[in-house]
């Protein structure tokens, strides 16, 4: 993989560098077996998450890196979901999964760079994105990207992966981080990295099994400190989805 690393964001230690392509590759090799290995382990997460959205009123859903579908047939039907993925095959098996089980609250399944969501401003009440942020070139810039699409007063979801710089698995993560692209992944990683927006406020952080590898975020976009930042014509490639 390239030696390449990106700066983190408020000063802490910079990530290793994440190229598209490769990413692309990497999920392409997946794909056919995802659900029967990583999906496994990312279970139990990807339940707690939907779990506590299906507690919500009715809403407009945001599920990027949608990946497979395996999230899609556990919403309740009361919310209309979108989701997006760079994955072209993953998002083959998703669609696939959408038809198989008669998803119709599912209302698009679209191949969409997550660092630029060809949404409207505000347009979602939930965005929701497991297992995304160490996968994608540039965290940052999809961070503000979910912030942008969420309506105010909406919630915007992660559960990721963070790595320690503490014990054995800090020293496990830092000596794997020189082989992310390989893993499609970075496991080196810190909570820092998402805390990029003054909109979002931090309501619940939950340790996720299996052994709290794994953490579910929760923000609430602020209706006060919520900024629309329109970007001219790139607003015309924008989907509507309301």
């Amino acid at each position: 993989m390239s030696e390449g690393r990106i700066n983190g964001a408020n000063g802490q230690a910079s990530l290793a560098q994440m190229d598209e392509q490769a990413v692309r590759k990497a999920y392409a090799r997946w794909a056919p077996f995802y659900d029967f290995t990583f999906g496994i382990v990312a279970e139990a997460g990807r339940k707690r998450a939907v779990r506590y959205m299906n507690t919500l009123p009715p809403s407009r859903i945001l599920e990027v890196g949608v990946g497979t579908g395996m999230s899609l047939p556990a919403y309740e039907r009361k919310h209309r979901i979108t989701g997006i993925d760079l994955s072209t095959e993953m998002l083959e098996k998703a669609r696939e999964r959408k038809l198989r089980r008669n998803l119709s609250n599912v209302e698009n399944i679209l191949e969409m760079d997550a660092g630029d969501l060809k949404f409207e401003d505000d347009s979602f009440d939930v965005v929701v994105a497991m297992y995304v942020m160490t996968v994608v070139p540039d965290p940052v810039r999809v961070m503000r990207e979910l912030a942008r699409v969420c309506k105010p007063g909406g919630e915007v979801i992660l559960v990721n992966h963070f790595s320690t710089d503490k014990g054995l698995r800090g020293k496990v993560e830092k000596r794997m981080a020189r082989f992310a692209e390989e893993l499609g992944w970075r496991p080196e990683f810190p909570k820092e990295t998402v805390m990029v927006c003054d909109e979002l406020k931090l309501e619940q952080e939950l340790p996720l099994k299996p052994m709290g590898l794994f953490t579910m975020m929760r923000f609430r976009k602020d209706v006060a400190k919520a900024v629309r930042t329109l970007r001219g014509p790139a607003l015309a490639a924008r989907v509507a989805v309301g």
